[in-house]
């Protein structure tokens, strides 16, 4: 199985988008499973409760940090992650990827773990 479908088999295992994408990388990052939980415990259903910045991207944001911070800032890959998030996925706040304005879903759940995963890997 790879990295992107086992985090979403995190998600459908009692875990939000950000913890499943944090989960995905376990293997690669010095945080114990339940550390990643609970960094991305608040991060569930969006980033205030679908009001802001989807989970998923929250989650790849945050390995980007863990994996690459070396003490020089990570802002342009940061900005590259989530530019390539909006593209892929046609938005990057959680409400409306979810289309609760418009009844039209632009990317669901499981969708946008898959593709912050990938655009981890790649970054």
């Amino acid at each position: 199985m790879d990295r992107a479908e086992k985090a979403v088999e995190y998600k459908h295992n009692r875990n939000n988008c950000a913890q499943a994408v944090l989960l995905a990388f376990a293997d690669e990052v010095d945080l114990t499973e339940d550390q990643l939980k609970k960094i991305g415990a608040g991060f569930g259903i969006g980033m205030g409760n679908m009001e802001a910045t989807c989970g998923a991207l929250i989650g790849a944001q945050m390995l980007l940090g863990l994996k690459r911070f070396e003490k020089a800032p990570v802002i342009r890959d940061a900005r590259q992650l989530q530019e390539r998030f909006t593209k892929e996925c046609g938005a990057s706040i959680c409400k409306d990827l979810k289309g609760v304005a418009t009844g039209t879903v632009l990317c669901d759940c499981d969708d946008c773990v898959r593709c912050a995963v990938r655009l981890a890997e790649a970054l």
